[in-house]
């Protein structure tokens, strides 16, 4: 069965609830088998059922990014660049906003000659149609030194659930460079940025969250937490 590459692009700009769970791996284990029959496995993935996303984050020069997700500013917003499966056919940028609790993701396309350009930290040269995510990010590079900072790279286990548009993700092997030049590369030097055998639940969704989907995850007692997988990435390389 051929996997598909997930898109991004197809998802609604729409505001969104989002929580992120701590688990270990023996958690993460339950509540597969409780979550069966209530979610489905997202039908990007193939035989396998998980994918590898590897993400490129930008900060300015004051790492306020960084510092807004450590104080919880609301609102805040973050970019990134994004890759699945180590491929460079398709390649997203996108832009990550939180406000008033809830989070949107707006992504545009890029070539792999722009994304090396970014990478190396050169503003792209605007032509009359480049995306107005691309022109944004343009903008902050010029005015507030806007430069790639970190690699985040994990493998995503993802569910859905079409009632009240829900995701439910399994992030696991969270690990951070700082080889930003190496973004492109299949293999690069990664560090693990949690403890062993620890892991992150993500629960997205638009209005409502089915009962059934919400006592079984509460049923978990998981540790929730508002660090964002680039915070704890940068923690290791500030």
């Amino acid at each position: 069965m051929e996997k598909k590459i997930y898109d991004p692009s197809l998802a609604e700009n729409r505001y969104r609830h989002e929580f992120k769970y701590l688990c270990s791996y023996g958690e993460l284990m339950t509540l597969k088998v409780r979550l069966q029959g209530l979610v489905s496995l997202d039908t990007h993935v193939g035989e396998s059922g998980v994918y590898n996303i590897r993400s490129l984050y930008f900060d300015d020069i004051y790492d306020t990014c960084y510092r807004e997700n450590e104080a919880g500013t609301d609102p805040r917003e973050k970019f990134r660049i994004r890759i699945y499966d180590h491929s460079s056919e398709r390649i997203s940028l996108e832009l990550k906003r939180k406000v008033r609790g809830k989070t949107q993701k707006l992504s545009c396309l890029l070539t792999e000659e722009q994304c090396r350009g970014l990478m190396e930290g050169e503003i792209p040269v605007l032509q009359e149609n480049s995306p107005a995510l691309l022109r944004k990010l343009c903008l902050l590079m010029q005015t507030r030194h806007m430069r790639p900072k970190v690699i985040v790279e994990y493998e995503r286990v993802p569910y859905v659930y079409p009632h009240g548009n829900v995701r439910i993700t399994m992030d696991e092997n969270i690990s951070a460079s700082n080889r930003t030049d190496r973004f492109l590369e299949r293999q690069i030097p990664l560090r693990p940025i949690l403890e062993a055998g620890q892991h992150i639940l993500e629960v997205k969704y638009d209005e409502y969250l089915p009962d059934g989907i919400y006592r079984t995850i509460q049923s978990g007692n998981l540790r929730q937490t508002a660090f964002s997988k680039y915070y704890l990435c940068r923690r290791y390389h500030l």
